[in-house]
């Protein structure tokens, strides 16, 4: 299982740190997770196109997360060859909802060449090729969703969240983290600072920690981080 990070940032715009958005690939599947601003675009700078995703997942619907989503569906249909393998999209609580709203505003993106499955998936798991996927919600938006995605080895996404014991329970054991940090030391409500986030992880205990929807806080932060954190970086890639 491989992890690419192709955003690591927030809705604040940075040229370094892009909005949310990781790519997964397993054997039989692979798998996107959030779908922030210019996600498309990053994607062909690593090698991607709209068709080799197999499932988008969707922790919460804030347009840091989901800017990109409507690009995504443009291109499916309007791209070079249009798209004729299937798609799914799992959300939380709403998404079809969320996802007529688009439709609405942007008619074209209905799917015209290949099948379209929406799955509302919370406090539960689906099974695709080579992985499963399996969602909790958490403290943010009523829509949020942390994801963990199971092959071989694991990989947990947070999503944007305060403390949350759904989230201890979801990256119990998980061998890598990708948790949501957004200041190191300054706290607001709906999301994590170091100090919160440790609490989470000494009960779940990753091999790994990737911090990531880092705010210009981090940018003169004069700490430094020990195993097994990692600040995030737009195009890390890493075997889980």
């Amino acid at each position: 299982m491989k992890l690419l990070v192709l955003g690591t940032g927030t809705a604040i715009p940075r040229i370094e740190r892009g909005s949310s958005a990781y790519l997964v690939t397993a054997r039989g599947a692979t798998v996107l997770v959030d779908v922030g601003p210019a996600v498309v675009r990053r994607l062909l700078e690593k090698g991607y196109e709209v068709d080799d995703v197999d499932v988008i997942v969707l922790t919460h619907f804030h347009v840091d997360h989901t800017a990109d989503l409507s690009t995504f569906f443009f291109a499916c249909n309007y791209g070079r060859v249009p798209r004729q393998r299937p798609l799914t999209i799992i959300g939380g609580k709403g998404l079809a909802r969320f996802y007529q709203g688009l439709c609405a505003v942007y008619p074209w993106i209905a799917p015209k060449t290949y099948d379209l499955t929406m799955v509302r998936l919370v406090n539960d798991s689906r099974k695709i090729p080579g992985l499963t996927i399996t969602t909790v919600p958490v403290n943010h938006n009523p829509e949020s969703i942390a994801v963990r995605l199971d092959g071989k080895r694991s990989v947990t996404f947070s999503g944007d969240t305060d403390v949350s014991v759904n989230l201890v329970r979801l990256a119990a054991g998980t061998d890598t983290l990708v948790a949501e940090c957004a200041f190191p030391e300054r706290k607001v409500k709906g999301h994590l600072n170091l100090a919160a986030l440790d609490r989470i992880v000494q009960r779940t205990r990753p091999k790994r920690v990737i911090l990531t929807h880092l705010y210009p806080d981090w940018d003169d932060w004069p700490g430094v981080l020990h195993a097994p954190y990692l600040l995030g970086e737009d195009g890390m890639e890493m075997e889980v």
